[in-house]
């Protein structure tokens, strides 16, 4: 895949006072504080939410200006590698330089407007960094998704969210070209990577863009993404952020949890398909000014990990639980992790042994937090925090986060009921703006004063909450976060299968995993079940994306069932963690 241009870094240190000069008087942003006083903190922590904002105007151009005055030397925004020698170092004012130019394409070649809705499906290349300031620059409404779309998925996201633009690269155009003529509102397809029939050029446009541009002026109101996010029944559905919540809410994520100073270079693996490549590839990082840094990683490989954060100066590491566990299990002592001061984990709970094992290991400590494509981030152990190894820390600054009951009453210490966040009298601006089209299942997450996070924990006397698990059939693996419903569409769609019901079952590695209960048709009832168990997860990785098929699969006479007919998921749940 061609890349754009690599061009020169220059080392730097700063005045931590540079942040707050940066901002108006309401919206201060300083160098990171350990959470030494949480309470007082806590307390006196506020984020004013302006009429307009605009995250590349006023973050990203801000640090651009810093760079330019000297009170901030250049430094790498973002820094690239691939394994394979190739490299991309860009500062602010570089990727300010190239974002417009970026921008110019969209609304000249692509003829996008204000307000319109752009796929982006791409791996870790430097263009995803770049479309998403451009979309942010020129007001449109960037969705971004994983490569590991199928062209069903694809075609799904394009008539639901009546997108009038993709990008994409040459893996993924053949699935997009086989059913975008049943997207007829899709005006335009940008390839980053190469030429194709039907496709406009990125790099021809790229190489003749001009870099004069002029930023939109968007309210803080305005809808700045969408992530696609699954739920217990039908497809997935489109969670809708602002430009605040986003481009603002994730300062106490960036200042507070991941810690990070301009001097910082944090390292995040997540998917670019997902809310949290978003939270700590995008937002938490530029709002601190840091330096974001990326592995093109085409293969998760524990060992190539290890060998970037030895040879490369990462200071701050974020993972998924999964990944660390994978860790742990190589020789850590054959590697010396020489630059890293800070680790962190989001996405599912966290084994206090795994914690154990990489301190012993490493001297580090890893903080866990907690958060959701809907609120970025609810909870964590924050830098400073004394750590309870399984707890996912206290409730975030600018959140009122309880355990409340079915009627949405705060519940007492040490008893188990659902997340919430208060939205009463005022909502927190951080909250997403709405599930768009979706109006019944944007209410259902209300009750009372509060927003459901959709997740059951306790609060012990100390106020750290300790995760318990969804409380709906979402199934949490690696990270992901999967619907059994479209699981349980695509088995059906095998002659095999008569009845499926799809759930949750404890895994080692991953924490848990995609299992399938299966109720055979007649025919199929002699077949031999392992390779019937493999003809299964194969059809459904064709059908849907790889990630979601499953990996245990068990053959049943029938599913356990209400006096209505609906699946008892929860019965066969319970069974699987042992909870009957």
């Amino acid at each position: 895949m061609k890349i754009l241009l690599k061009v020169k870094y220059f080392p730097f240190h700063i005045n931590p006072r540079v942040c707050s000069r940066l901002f108006s008087k309401n919206q201060k942003f300083s160098a990171p504080q350990n959470f030494t006083d949480y309470e007082d903190i806590k307390k006196n922590f506020r984020l004013d939410r302006p009429e307009y904002f605009n995250f590349a105007s006023d973050i990203l151009d801000k640090w651009t200006a810093a760079e330019k005055d000297g009170s901030k030397k250049p430094n790498p925004a973002l820094w690239w590698i691939d394994g394979e020698g190739r490299e991309v170092k860009w500062s602010f004012e570089e990727l300010g330089s190239r974002s417009r130019k970026v921008a110019n394409i969209l609304c000249g070649a692509c003829d996008l407007e204000p307000g319109d809705r752009v796929i982006v499906i791409l791996p870790r290349v430097p263009e995803w960094w770049l479309l998403n300031v451009a979309c942010i620059r020129a007001g449109f409404v960037i969705i971004p998704g994983t490569t590991q779309l199928t062209a069903k998925d694809i075609l799904h996201r394009l008539r639901t969210s009546e997108a009038r633009c993709i990008i994409t690269s040459q893996d993924l155009a053949p699935a997009v070209d086989a059913i975008s003529s049943q997207a007829p509102l899709l005006k335009t397809k940008l390839l980053v990577s190469g030429a194709r029939e039907g496709w406009l050029d990125f790099q021809d446009l790229y190489t003749a863009a001009n870099d004069k541009h002029t930023c939109v002026r968007t309210r803080s109101t305005d809808p700045m993404s969408i992530y696609f996010t699954s739920g217990t029944t039908g497809s997935p559905k489109m969670t809708e952020q602002s430009h605040s919540s986003f481009g603002l809410g994730f300062t106490t994520a960036g200042k507070y949890f991941l810690d990070l100073s301009p001097s910082d270079v944090f390292w995040n693996l997540a998917d670019p398909g997902w809310a949290k490549a978003a939270c700590s590839q995008v937002f938490s990082p530029w709002i601190q000014g840091s330096c974001v840094f990326v592995h093109y990683l085409p293969q998760f490989e524990p060992s190539v990990i290890l060998e970037t954060l030895s040879k490369f100066p990462v200071t701050v590491f974020c993972a998924p639980p999964t990944v660390y566990r994978m860790l742990v299990l190589c020789n850590l002592a054959s590697y010396k992790l020489k630059s890293l001061q800070h680790c962190v984990s989001v996405g599912e709970p966290m084994n206090p042994e795994v914690m154990k094992q990489w301190k012993a290991s490493t001297g580090l400590d890893i903080y866990e937090g907690y958060g959701q494509t809907e609120t970025v981030l609810v909870c964590a152990t924050f830098k400073g925090m004394k750590i309870k190894p399984g707890s996912m820390g206290k409730a975030a600054p600018g959140y009122d986060v309880q355990v409340v009951d079915a009627e949405g009453n705060v519940l007492p210490p040490n008893q188990e009921g659902d997340i919430a966040i208060r939205v009463a009298p005022i909502r927190p601006f951080c909250l997403f703006t709405h599930y768009t089209g979706d109006p019944e299942k944007t209410a259902s997450t209300i009750r009372g004063d509060f927003y459901l996070t959709g997740d059951r924990a306790i609060k012990d006397e100390d106020e750290y909450f300790w995760f318990i698990g969804r409380s709906d059939d979402v199934i949490l693996s690696s990270g992901y976060r999967i619907g059994p419903f479209e699981i349980e569409s695509a088995l059906l769609e095998h002659p095999a299968v008569a009845e499926s019901a799809v759930v949750s079952s404890p895994d080692p590695i991953r924490g848990e995993v995609v299992k399938a209960f299966v109720v055979l048709s007649p025919p199929y009832t002699a077949h031999d079940q392992d390779a019937l168990t493999k003809e299964l997860q194969d059809h459904v990785k064709k059908v849907t994306a790889p990630y979601k098929y499953p990996r245990k699969i068990e053959f049943v006479e029938q599913l356990p069932k209400t006096v209505s007919g609906k699946i008892r998921r929860n019965e066969l749940r319970n069974k699987e963690w042992g909870r009957v």
